[in-house]
């Protein structure tokens, strides 16, 4: 990796930093708000959702433990760099929303075994899920954006995390609605759909770390081939893969030159190989390319494996 990647990777690492500190913060002031509050009026959907937003903070610091060993750079045993961490610091954040999830509902469980609700609903439980839920919806653009921007996946699942926390808040909402009408046990079914929420977020986040962690292919091959099609003596392309992470994407492929070129030529051809893709796919970190010399077994070769 040059200076200069090295510069980018650097920051780009600071800036995910930056953004998981700032949700961090509105997080806990987010949950204390709504648990306490919840602890207050025995509002059990309250409550959850204010477990939600804690467990939403401590993925939060979760995440900078992970993005702090991610950024750290490539070493003798870590050849490929420490991308990884950022995967599984997700995943972690994956298994403390199942625990969240299976929490909820055994309080949930707890109340309607009971067959008693003792929720009091007043105008501070609307004006504090109300002021919470903007809080959320600002939280989640403003992460959701970042995430795109400094493409990561850390971020990504992250903001779909705190989604749900706003769909749970709606739900909240509703729940002291039907509290307040005389549905003394609404709040108990809200909270059972606040764990599938939870649970709903969980799945989404290990699926994300699945396609990193099982090097699924990041760029469909086309779209490589796409790129390349007008590099000058590149006769054909095949053997394209890639994997990693949404940030940080390793790609190789074999392409097919006249058997008669210099070594110089089919190295300089390689060379913008490389430069046109990681111009096209700025998430490319790191490409290589085998040159091959385009006679009958090299294309029965290549013929072989896009048939397969």
């Amino acid at each position: 990796m040059n200076s200069e990647l090295a510069l980018h990777e650097a920051q780009r690492y600071k800036s995910i930093k930056r953004v998981l500190l700032i949700i961090f913060f509105l997080n806990i002031a987010v949950a204390l708000a709504k648990f306490f509050y919840g602890l207050f009026t025995k509002s059990a959907a309250m409550q959850a959702d204010g477990l939600h937003s804690i467990f939403d903070g401590t993925g939060n610091l979760v995440g900078i433990i992970g993005i702090t060993l991610a950024s750290a750079p490539a070493d003798k045993s870590h050849p490929y760099g420490h991308n990884k961490f950022e995967s599984f610091a997700s995943a972690l954040i994956g298994v403390l929303l199942v625990f969240a999830g299976l929490n909820v509902l055994s309080n949930a469980f707890e109340v309607l075994v009971s067959g008693r609700s003792d929720t009091v609903v007043n105008a501070g439980s609307f004006i504090v899920m109300i002021g919470t839920l903007v809080v959320n919806i600002a939280v989640t653009t403003y992460e959701r954006r970042e995430a795109k921007r400094l493409s990561s996946e850390l971020l990504g699942a992250d903001a779909l995390h705190t989604l749900s926390d706003i769909l749970v808040s709606l739900s909240v909402i509703v729940s002291l609605v039907l509290v307040s009408l005389g549905f003394g046990l609404a709040d108990v079914f809200v909270s059972m759909l606040v764990a599938g929420a939870i649970f709903y977020s969980a799945y989404e986040v290990f699926k994300k770390v699945n396609s990193t962690l099982s090097d699924a292919a990041q760029i469909p091959q086309k779209d490589i081939k796409n790129a390349l099609k007008d590099i000058s003596g590149v006769r054909d392309i095949h053997a394209i893969r890639s994997r990693g992470s949404e940030g940080h994407v390793y790609a190789d492929l074999h392409i097919l030159v006249d058997p008669h070129m210099t070594v110089f030529i089919a190295h300089e051809i390689s060379v913008e190989v490389e430069n046109k893709l990681k111009a096209e796919f700025p998430q490319i970190t790191d490409v290589v390319v085998h040159v091959e010399p385009d006679n009958a077994e090299q294309r029965y070769s290549a013929q072989s494996e896009s048939i397969s």
